[in-house]
């Protein structure tokens, strides 16, 4: 194994077979590396050897689909992960609907089983830096109660983030998701992570994914997440979904309880405010 103290130039070098001539830190963690051939890639320091092996997985496997955009993985080794630089652009309704035609394709790629780590993928995985744990589960609402819900509840509760008198209302959440979860879907492959942050708009006007946390999944909560935090163009993201792969009846309703994973990573990653808003999301499913 290399040693991952290497600089960034070092490591691109290294894992692309090029020489590095220059280096252009982005962030504390992302440092943009020109070649000796004119080409850029990011190299990206992850705070473990298992979550960058995580997040080359996912993008090979992502890749796998021929659906989506995602950087080419160039190498991962240690802490270290060299990938094509995306140039930016802007967001323009073609591209959200040609965003939501290949996010229907990467879905219908499907993945074993719900939980199932893409393959070369650790089992404890990671969602931003919160740990993620792809135990596989055959029945959704079972599965995504136990791996995807009730980790970080616990967690929430044991930092005191959210009291014991407030876990309730989100443990009766889980008890009721057979009934509330819609008809069964097959596990789709998911990004896992879509966030409007994870999103780019390239210059080549095409939009691409970063950062996933892949799995099998239910495919309702990728597009669950883009609701969440917002997203450029999503009325356009969504009819090129629906017009490629129709989603169930009712799938708005259920937007709220796709949405409690990504909601309760966020209580554990960033406190308080977050856990109102998951305990309100719930309560509103409840309600439904």
């Amino acid at each position: 194994m290399y040693d991952d103290g290497d600089g960034p130039g070092e490591a691109a070098a290294r894992l692309t077979g090029r020489t590095a001539t220059g280096e252009r830190p982005v962030s504390g963690a992302l440092t943009e590396v020109t070649l000796d051939d004119g080409r850029a890639v990011m190299v990206k320091r992850a705070d473990s050897p298992d979550e960058a092996r995580a997040e080359a997985a996912g993008l090979r496997w992502l890749a796998g689909a021929d659906a989506v955009r995602v950087p080419a993985v160039h190498g991962q080794d240690g802490r270290l992960l060299v990938t094509d630089l995306v140039a930016r652009g802007r967001p323009n309704r073609e591209a959200a609907l040609d965003l939501g035609r290949a996010l229907a394709g990467l879905h219908r790629a499907g993945a074993p089983a719900f939980g199932s780590a893409p393959p070369g993928g650790p089992r404890d995985a990671f969602i931003g830096r919160a740990p993620m744990r792809n135990a596989e589960g055959a029945d959704w609402p079972e599965w995504y109660a136990e791996h995807r819900v009730l980790p970080y509840l616990r967690s929430a509760v044991d930092d005191g983030t959210v009291t014991a008198g407030e876990a309730p209302v989100i443990e009766r959440l889980c008890e009721r998701l057979p009934e509330l979860a819609g008809p069964a879907e097959p596990p789709a492959r998911l990004h896992g992570d879509l966030w409007n942050g994870n999103v780019l708009w390239g210059a080549d006007g095409h939009a691409w994914l970063i950062d996933p946390a892949a799995h099998g999944g239910h495919r309702e909560t990728d597009l669950a997440m883009l609701h969440l935090f917002g997203c450029p163009h999503l009325d356009e993201v969504l009819r090129g979904y629906e017009r490629t792969a129709p989603l169930a009846d009712g799938w708005a309703d259920r937007v709220g309880l796709h949405q409690l994973f990504p909601l309760l990573v966020h209580v554990v990653l960033f406190g308080r405010g977050y856990a109102e808003q998951a305990l309100s999301t719930a309560k509103a499913a409840l309600e439904r």
